[in-house]
């Protein structure tokens, strides 16, 4: 795959692969064409060059909102939420793509696995605390039902005890059965909890393998673990 902005390639025969049901992170330094990935999965950046499939059919095509509709739902960095919108209000922004009747059905559902957006549906997302955002991000990722959530930079800006949640609320919703793709500058917490990973570098895959093997390679420890 191959994709960037203007007439400049960020990306450049990027190849990977996410396997039903995995929890795959990409790391890398700043600038590395992690985010610029995600963005072309979810139909935000066009490929140049190259093909997305998921499921067997090609993405590569079609809108985000198409996308969307395809099962494949972004919980993008620094949150994004609404913040002039309810915390109900923007759940339901999460499903606006959909036509089923079970909306509300699944509204409950987020609420009652984020009990304290239950507790602030009425409120204002732009009063939340950065962790309530956060959970509120994930939450109206998970009202579009899909069945792979690319997470980009989940633990930016929050405090230490919230990442820790926040990790743990990501890896719930793996077990749970949706397939999880996932940029992450903590790198060391994001190998620890994924199946497999890649390394990112200016714009290509650098390293690929078992989440745990990248974890004792020492290249990846100089580099971003600060071993």
């Amino acid at each position: 795959m191959r994709a960037g902005y203007g007439r400049i390639d960020v990306l450049r025969d990027v190849s990977l692969e996410v396997g039903q049901g995995e929890l795959v992170c990409l790391i890398g330094a700043n600038g590395a064409g992690k985010t610029s990935t995600l963005k072309t999965i979810s139909g935000l950046l066009r490929p140049r060059a190259g093909r997305i499939l998921f499921d067997g059919a090609e993405l590569h095509r079609l809108t985000p909102s198409e996308i969307l509709r395809r099962g494949v739902a972004k919980c993008p960095d620094g949150r994004r939420i609404f913040p002039l919108l309810t915390v109900e209000e923007n759940l339901r922004m999460g499903a606006y793509v959909r036509r089923d009747a079970t909306v509300g059905a699944d509204l409950e559902s987020v609420m009652t696995h984020f009990p304290i957006l239950r507790e602030r549906r009425q409120q204002l997302a732009g009063t939340l605390s950065g962790g309530e955002q956060q959970m509120l991000a994930i939450g109206r990722a998970l009202m579009a039902r899909p069945r792979l959530i690319l997470f980009d930079e989940p633990s930016l800006g929050l405090a230490p005890t919230v990442v820790e949640t926040t990790f743990s609320i990501i890896a719930g919703i793996r077990r749970d059965g949706t397939t999880v793709l996932m940029v992450e500058q903590n790198a060391y917490a994001a190998l620890r909890m994924a199946d497999r990973a890649y390394v990112m570098e200016t714009g290509s895959v650098l390293l690929e393998g078992p989440a745990h093997r990248l974890l004792d390679d020492e290249s990846v420890k100089r580099a971003y673990l600060g071993g």
